[in-house]
């Protein structure tokens, strides 16, 4: 079965984890590896593999019932026969069997073949699964990281609002309140900071476990992440994975109930054949035959027989029943397969009113960064250059030092809050490609980036 996957390429991506393996350091490691080791070490995918080459072996043990079936065997006395045993006596035996002719193996043979698609569809729907995962799960990560950048500068920034603070209430400045709020908002940094390193630590042991790497030896390559396909939000979705799957196993399902209701009053024709070498060894055999070609008493050393066998089942109670069992096994599979469809429907329609807010809040937040930047830049030009307005009642006062500290700390912010509101917008993006069925597009353009 094609996977798609250059045998040199896969060597090439065990080679880079045993390599990664003995080394703790972090390092770059682009999404599209990250991609193919979660594939390759997902178990879910290997299940769907293992089904897959069950489904093969499944569909060629329904057409094997009409290949020859050849069985030789011997056997020696191992006491002496006394008296008529009822059988020929053999030394050697050979039996072919097979089917000719039936009405139901025709349905199971296509219900193995359903079989086989329902499985290469759910393996297909499972590496899409694991790159959605792999992907969303690396994304985030690159953007917790440029997040703690921020963070670290807000640290530092906070650091320094403190120290002023501090001065200027040893000074009798400002008063201590104000020293406790720039403590306040330094404690509230620091505990964001904490949470964005815990979140960034779940992510890095998320992605151990799904490319089978070290704990903390990936490190995002932001350049290597592609832009997402743009998919419209009122665009028809093409084949979905899953529910194609849903819909071939209930098709598989009405094959095998279609068989198991065929069997009544329908024949089956069956060609067998045996040869027997006949032994008088330990017997008294050559008493009780009559060997007409020679006309003599005795038993034939070489016995042959051939023939069809027809089957017409009148009262088939077994099979009648099990059809009942198959035709609600059907029913259930197709009643599966429709709520799956629906299931579908319902989150496309909901990942398309989140992604129309999450793009607003998105650009709302594109937007206040740009302004914090313009606000500190005027705060770090009054600063430079001094208010330029005379003493009066209508002069700007002059800025202190804490301004730049705060003016720099809410840029920071903004900052973080932009690549958040991007981060939750690329999620949904890509959660409503793998929604409308457009999850190969994104998987292409890694390989291609």
């Amino acid at each position: 079965m094609k996977n798609g996957h250059n045998p040199l390429r896969g060597w090439t991506l065990l080679l880079i984890g045993a390599m990664a393996a003995p080394m703790l350091a972090s390092a770059q490691v682009s999404l599209t590896t990250v991609v193919d080791l979660a594939q390759r070490n997902s178990s879910a995918v290997k299940l769907a593999d293992a089904d897959v080459r069950k489904a093969q072996a499944a569909l060629a043990e329904a057409r094997d019932v009409y290949l020859p079936n050849f069985n030789f065997g011997s056997g020696l006395p191992a006491f002496p026969s006394v008296g008529f045993t009822g059988g020929v006596p053999s030394i050697l035996s050979g039996t072919v069997q097979s089917l000719v002719f039936s009405v139901p193996q025709k349905f199971y043979v296509d219900a193995a073949r359903s079989g086989l698609k329902t499985a290469s569809l759910n393996l297909k729907n499972a590496r899409e699964q694991v790159a959605l995962e792999a992907s969303t799960t690396y994304i985030e990560l690159d953007t917790i990281e440029h997040e703690l950048d921020a963070a670290h500068q807000q640290d530092v920034f906070a650091e320094r609002l403190v120290s002023i603070e501090q001065e200027r209430s040893e000074a009798g400045v400002d008063p201590l309140s104000d020293l406790l709020q720039a403590q306040l908002t330094a404690a509230q940094l620091k505990l964001k900071r904490m949470h964005l390193e815990t979140r960034a630590a779940t992510l890095s042991s998320q992605l151990a476990a799904l490319t089978g790497l070290p704990v903390g030896s990936i490190t995002p390559d932001h350049a290597s992440i592609p832009e997402i396909p743009a998919v419209k939000a009122g665009e028809a979705p093409r084949t979905i994975l899953g529910i194609e799957a849903a819909q071939m196993l209930a098709h598989s399902k009405q094959q095998q109930a279609r068989g198991d209701s065929q069997h009544m009053w329908l024949p089956q024709i069956s060609f067998a054949a045996e040869y027997l070498r006949s032994t008088t060894m330990l017997n008294d055999a050559n008493d009780y035959y009559y060997n007409y070609s020679t006309h003599t008493r005795g038993l034939p050393a070489n016995n042959f027989s051939s023939g069809f066998q027809i089957q017409v089942p009148l009262f088939d109670w077994l099979h009648r029943d099990k059809g009942k069992e198959s035709a609600a096994d059907a029913l259930r599979a197709t009643v599966e397969a429709e709520q799956a469809q629906r299931q579908n429907d319902v989150q496309i329609a909901e990942l398309t009113s989140n992604l129309r807010e999450l793009d607003t809040l998105a650009e709302i937040a594109s937007l206040k960064q740009q302004i914090a930047h313009e606000q500190l830049q005027s705060v770090l030009t009054q600063l430079e250059l001094g208010s330029g307005a005379a003493s009066g009642p209508d002069a700007t006062p002059q800025l202190s030092p804490k301004a730049e500290q705060l003016a720099r700390i809410d840029e920071r912010q903004k900052s973080e809050d932009a690549l958040d509101s991007g981060f939750e917008l690329a999620k949904a993006r890509l959660s409503l490609l793998c929604a409308l069925g457009h999850m190969e597009d994104w998987l292409r353009e890694l390989h291609t980036k």
